[in-house]
């Protein structure tokens, strides 16, 4: 993990963090255009598809089921990050969503008032002092940073229940994500459309708000690296997208 982080590309001296850091566009783009290529002619369908045949409370279900499995892999998240708080918040929420919750199917922490858990191996490396590094995209997964694409590679294996490469049967956390992620792409399908397709560049778009969005959750504990570009768009209408998990996730709150 030390070699990975330290292979990170800094941005040049004097750069704001507020700056774009995309050395790598050309390449981006071109594995931009994959992904829109995969988009339009599979997952795009296919998730559209999806939530039109399935019944929207079991949308949800899945759903929720893909983020109860992912617990004991944030759990671990929060133990390197020096939060054992939240470390055992994260345990017993997915105890409780496991069994009460139906095999994991619905969340009934949320009733017991337990705080929701939202954090991954980037976080971590962050709260560790790595930088950002420059911006990059993923064939298949789309917009990142490799700081959060070295977590992506690392959350693959630090749950034992996500990823195995020994029986690929056995990769329920990566179907299970699979699914959530059909789920909304289906439910935000206009929006989605209209960032990819819409716009007059979508790359750069998209590029965009992955970072502003990105930067405001990991300043939400950090008002050190609170920016004026990252200065909370929900401010004006009193919501908040972490209190409030019906906000559409795909949305550009900058947009005027």
């Amino acid at each position: 993990m030390a070699i990975l982080s330290a292979c990170a590309t800094t941005p040049p001296e004097g750069a704001s963090r507020s700056d774009v850091f995309d050395p790598y566009e050309n390449t981006n783009r071109g594995i931009h255009k994959f992904n829109l290529g995969v988009d339009r002619f599979l997952f795009r369908p296919a998730s559209k598809g999806y939530v039109k045949i399935v019944p929207d409370p079991m949308v949800t279900s899945f759903s929720t089921f893909a983020e109860n499995i992912s617990l004991p892999g944030q759990a671990v998240d929060y133990l390197l990050q020096g939060n054992p708080k939240q470390m055992g918040n994260a345990l017993l929420r997915f105890v409780i969503n496991m069994t009460v919750g139906g095999f994991g199917l619905s969340a009934p922490a949320d009733e017991l008032n337990l705080p929701p858990v939202d954090t991954d191996f980037g976080e971590t490396l962050h709260v560790w002092g790595v930088g950002e590094g420059a911006y990059v995209e993923l064939p298949f997964y789309g917009p990142s940073t490799q700081r959060d694409a070295i977590g992506v590679v690392i959350n693959l294996f630090s749950n034992p229940i996500n990823f195995t490469p020994v029986r690929p049967a056995d990769n329920l956390g990566v179907y299970a994500e699979v699914v959530r992620r059909m789920g909304d792409r289906g439910r935000f399908s206009d929006t989605v459309d209209s960032i990819l397709y819409e716009s007059a560049d979508s790359y750069a778009q998209a590029r965009l708000i992955y970072l502003q969005n990105r930067r405001f959750e990991l300043a939400r504990d950090d008002e050190d690296a609170y920016l004026d570009l990252y200065s909370d768009p929900y401010a004006e209408t009193g919501t908040d997208p972490v209190r409030d998990p019906y906000l559409d996730p795909y949305e550009d709150p900058y947009a005027e």
